[in-house]
Order: C-alpha cells, then structure tokens, then sequence
C-alpha cells in the first residue's frame, strides 16, 4: 500500500498536491505535515507537525506511518530567500539531505523534491532554454536548487535512491496565498482584480517568465512520479514549461473579464531576479520520455480563475 507524506503541505503547491493526492491514494494514507498549522482543507486528513531540519523526528513520522513515498516541498522560496539567505540555505539543502539519508536508510519506494527554473542564470539562453544548458543562479534560492538536483542524482547513482523532480516554472493558483516567489505577482494580480481594486506590479511590463497553472503542476508532478522507472532518464530535474507571459498581457487577459481593473508597475528588487531567470523553457525531455503535455493556455488559466476564485473567498474569508 502507498503510504505518502507531503512536507510544506500548507504551502500553495502543497495544499493543491495533498489534495489531489489524498483523492488518488485515500486521505487516510496521506500525511500532510508542516512547521505552521494547517488551514481547513489540510486539516481533513492526517497532519503531523515537523520541522524538516530534525531528522529524528522526520524518521519517527515515516515509522509511525508506514510512509512509502515522500513528496518534500518544504523551502523558502526565491524573494524570502534573498532577504534571509543563511537560513534558506539551511531548510533548502539541509532538509532535502535528510529525506534523501532516510529515504537510503528506510528503503523508501520514492522521493519528489521540486527544483525551479532558478537554477538558470543570466548565461544561459533566455528563449526555449534547453535541458541540459549552463547553471549559473545568481540567488541564494537557484544556487540551493542547483546543489539539490546534484545531490539527487548522487544519492540516485550510489544508493539506488528512487528520486524524481521537475523544474518548475513560476506556478499560479488560486486556493492559498502566494508564498513569496518572484513569479507570485501572476496569483496576486486576481485577487487584486476580484476585489475591485488597482494591482502594483513589483515586475516592469516586458518581463516574460515561464509561468504554469496549478492543475498543470499537479498533473506533472503525480505524471512523473507514476511513470515507470525505466521511463525517467533524467534524476537531476526534469525542464517543465507550460506557457510564457509579461505583466501586461495577463493583465489585458484579466481586462477581458473585468474591464476597470487598472494595473500600475514599480518593480523592485525582484526584478533584478525575475531578469536573471529564461523567458521560456525547452522541456521536450519531459514530453518525449515520460508522456509530459500541458492543458492550459494563458486565455483558459485566467478565465478558470475568475471562475472559481470569488467561490473560494467566500469559503475562506
């Protein structure tokens, strides 16, 4: 029986993953954990509360579990990074140690650790950025990023460590509040335009970024770790790209539904990091070995949005 436990489970990946994962598997065999309290929808099910750096207690969930597979999502993301570099170094690299330790030590059946497109810098090319291209970040996040997909493929070539991962682009949802991400203004920007008031963009209009939608984050995710093993060539990060877009034109999607909303740009220091990162990425490994094919385009993401946000509010005021 798959037993699976989600770190950073109240995050918004987290949140949406454990969710889709507790439909697939049984809530009951889904242990959804975090260092902060749970909101409503993670509360349904098992929840235990662990810090990622303390691996006794990482090892004493996976026994009273049972756990067979761990999905770890916990981190601190590209803009807190930034502002709190030694300590995202430590729950970025540190924890994803751990996992892997007990994962070798526990015979786990699989590991998912997300890595990101922060692990490309200004060097590398900017359009359809390939698989396999220089990874030089200039973040506290992408260097983390970069160290965990080198050490996931250490602990896959001398341990036999099943551990799988996707570079993900900046993903936007509408179930949780951002969690500090460079791409989070694209989430925040419908929240804005619900609420009937003017958005400031921290991103000056011209700043594509490979962006995708959280269904098609979800869909990859639990695509790739269901894949056979044969099929997963790649065990630094899988590139994974949906679609590609600019504050103003998600903000001329939104202005199709809401006319009045107005948008205003004064980027700040993310803008230096959202400059560093592709404007589009190349992922035809993933496509081709494991089957990977998005369903969302710009036009669908946000017209899904509007849709169900307003529903969502008034469930969680």
């Amino acid at each position: 029986m798959t037993k699976v436990l989600v770190t950073g489970a109240c995050g918004q990946l987290g949140t949406e993953l454990t969710s889709r994962l507790r439909s697939i598997y049984g809530v009951d065999n889904v242990i959804a954990s975090d260092i902060s309290d749970p909101n409503q929808e993670i509360a349904e099910g098992p929840f235990e509360h662990i810090n990622v750096l303390d691996k006794d207690a990482m090892a004493d969930t996976i026994r009273k579990h049972g756990i067979t597979e761990v999905y770890h999502l916990a981190a601190l993301l590209s803009a807190k990074a930034e502002q709190n570099i030694l300590p995202a170094w430590k729950l970025n690299v540190d924890s994803l140690l751990n996992i892997l330790e007990l994962a070798k030590e526990k015979n786990l059946d699989k590991i998912f650790w997300p890595s990101s497109i922060a692990v490309f810098g200004p060097d590398a090319p900017s359009k359809n950025t390939p698989q396999n291209t220089a990874l030089n970040p200039t973040t506290v996040y992408g260097i983390s990023k970069m160290a965990g997909e080198q050490w996931c493929a250490y602990y896959h070539r001398n341990f036999g460590v099943d551990v799988r991962s996707l570079r993900y682009p900046g993903l936007i949802g509408y179930k949780s509040l951002p969690g500090g991400g460079t791409t989070d203004y694209a989430v925040d920007i419908h929240y804005k335009a619900i609420a009937g008031e003017p958005f400031s963009c921290f991103l000056d209009k011209g700043s594509y970024l490979p962006m995708m939608y959280m269904d098609d984050a979800i869909k990859a995710t639990i695509q790739l770790m269901q894949a056979e093993e044969s099929k997963i060539e790649i065990r630094t990060s899988y590139n994974l790209s949906a679609i590609s877009f600019a504050p103003e034109e998600i903000a001329a999607e939104i202005q199709n539904h809401l006319p009045d909303f107005e948008i205003a740009y004064e980027p700040d220091y993310r803008q230096k990091i959202a400059d560093s990162w592709p404007d589009s990425i190349d992922d035809t490994p993933a496509r081709e070995q494991w089957g990977w094919n998005h369903d969302y385009d710009l036009k669908s993401m946000v017209t899904d949005i509007l849709a169900n946000l307003p529903r969502q509010l008034a469930k969680n005021p």
